[in-house]
């Protein structure tokens, strides 16, 4: 029998709970702590500015955060981004979706175990679920450090590369169930944990994550401004 406390809840935080990218606040607060080149700025504005303009995808849009980030990381030490993990939470950690407030609220109320899983670094999602989101646990890409415990530039740990997995090991490591199970995603990165949960939503969904919702009659939500409305599958 299922009861609520082996009953699971799996988020993603970009773009489903947080309204902007922790990534991409992260990088920008280490350019103005000169941690990382000033002008990484003008290329942080580069990257976001083309995903407005349509000249890519958010996938597109996504990887080069994640490319600027390992390429300015290198040699950094894990305080610095502690540091600024610090400044940037308390500054943006309100701007949050309604939909994903609501929800998360009602499954807590429910007796939900919440798990988050980001492409973010793990510095800045650990500090978000510090500060603001207090979920059960959270997950984030793993930069590898030197003997001197500076950043190599390499990840260790990507849970954006295959989410469901992680999301099932943590389930068989932990005794959860999948029924009943809730999983909340925008993009394509989500997908692979959507599919093995009992009730997936795709929140704001790309286009790829929108076209694969509809193929598999997934509940589709969206929300502009303040106004929250489904998308029924035809």
């Amino acid at each position: 029998m299922t009861t609520k406390k082996n009953k699971i809840a799996v988020f993603d935080i970009d773009g489903t709970i947080f309204r902007k990218n922790l990534h991409f606040e992260l990088i920008n607060e280490l350019s103005w702590m000169k941690i990382f080149p000033v002008d990484v700025r003008n290329t942080l504005t580069e990257i976001y500015t083309n995903w407005l303009e349509h000249e890519g995808t958010y996938e597109d849009y996504r990887k080069a955060l994640v490319q600027l980030y390992a390429k300015y990381i290198k040699g950094c030490s894990q305080e610095d981004v502690f540091r600024a993990s610090k400044i940037v939470i308390p500054f943006h950690a309100k701007r949050t979706y309604i939909f994903a407030e609501k929800l998360i609220k009602k499954l807590r109320a429910e007796g939900y175990h919440l798990i988050a899983v980001s492409g973010s670094p793990t510095e800045i999602v650990e500090e978000y679920n510090r500060h603001y989101l207090k979920f059960d646990n959270v997950f984030g890409s793993v930069y590898a450090m030197d003997k001197d415990k500076k950043y190599t530039g390499e990840a260790s740990f990507e849970p954006s590369k295959n989410k469901g997995h992680l999301v099932e090991q943590y389930i068989y490591e932990h005794k959860f169930s999948l029924k009943h199970s809730y999983g909340v995603g925008d993009t394509e990165s989500d997908i692979s944990f959507l599919d093995i949960v009992e009730y997936p939503i795709a929140f704001n969904p790309n286009q790829n994550l929108k076209e694969v919702a509809e193929r598999k009659n997934w509940r589709i939500v969206v929300e502009k401004k303040d106004v929250v409305y489904e998308i029924k599958n035809s």
